[in-house]
């Protein structure tokens, strides 16, 4: 099962070190929020925990800006527990739903990963990092996506998933100037804070999976948004700069062990 770009509904959501399992993470660092039946601004909290200590590394504020179905751009800004910011991503849908260009910024780390221009047939994509800037361009094929556009396929295959049909996809990463095969596909459900739950399994669709691991994520059933993630972060530690291995829950209220005083929304 493939997609194309006329099948979009959409609503919602990288560094060298550990170049393989960084390209899975950024399929999936997007979240949840019901879409609005005008245009409208959703604002709403990740929270991110180790995967093995379960220490809390740091808090993902999101901002959407969506017009019913469509997601068309927004915002994610990532801040430490003590309240800092670390990280800053951009995203503009309007050119197309599965491509979008967008601007991840690491200050402290000097690093850049974007989609600068999306055209019909084509994409640039721009990558800096160790104060070298690198370009490419890529032509666009069916059954394409980039950054937190593979959302919108998840999304728009949303009913076909749930029936155990896998979804192929080619990945374009920006932190990787490449384009890499991966699949998709339902491995249960559960129930997370009350509601109904689709567990997918997100692997390269190669021998690429014997060196990355797979992402373990789960979709709300009623809404179609993230509720959990498990697997590769694009934040990484400062002690040893190389990428956490998160946890990352959407819940509709803060955990009782995130930070007392959260970044503000707005």
């Amino acid at each position: 099962m493939e997609f194309t770009a006329n099948e979009a509904v959409l609503r919602h959501d990288q560094s060298d070190k550990n170049p393989m399992t960084k390209i899975l993470m950024t399929l999936l660092l997007l979240a949840g929020g019901a879409a609005e039946a005008a245009p409208a601004v959703n604002r709403f909290y990740g929270y991110a925990y180790d995967l093995k200590s379960n220490k809390y590394l740091y808090t993902e504020v999101h901002e959407q800006h969506v017009d019913g179905d469509r997601w068309f751009g927004g915002t994610i800004k990532y801040y430490a527990p003590d309240g800092a910011p670390i990280a800053s991503k951009t995203l503009d849908f309007h050119a197309d739903p599965f491509i979008p260009v967008f601007r991840l910024d690491i200050p402290k780390e000097g690093y850049v990963e974007a989609i600068t221009e999306v055209g019909k047939d084509s994409f640039k994509m721009l990558k800096t990092n160790d104060g070298n800037t690198r370009t490419a361009t890529v032509q666009k094929v069916p059954g394409m996506a980039a950054d937190s556009g593979f959302h919108n396929a998840i999304v728009a295959h949303f009913d076909e998933l749930r029936a155990g049909k896998t979804l192929k996809f080619k990945f374009a990463v920006a932190g990787q100037l490449d384009v890499y095969s991966f699949r998709c596909r339902k491995t249960g459900d559960i129930t997370i804070d009350g509601k109904p739950g689709m567990k997918l399994l997100i692997e390269p669709d190669s021998l690429l999976r014997l060196l990355a691991g797979p992402l373990d994520v789960v979709y709300d059933v009623a809404n179609k948004h993230l509720l959990d993630y498990r697997g590769t972060s694009n934040m990484h530690d400062p002690a040893t700069g190389k990428a956490y291995n998160a946890h990352i829950i959407y819940p509709d209220q803060p955990p009782k062990d995130a930070p007392k005083n959260l970044p503000p929304l707005q």
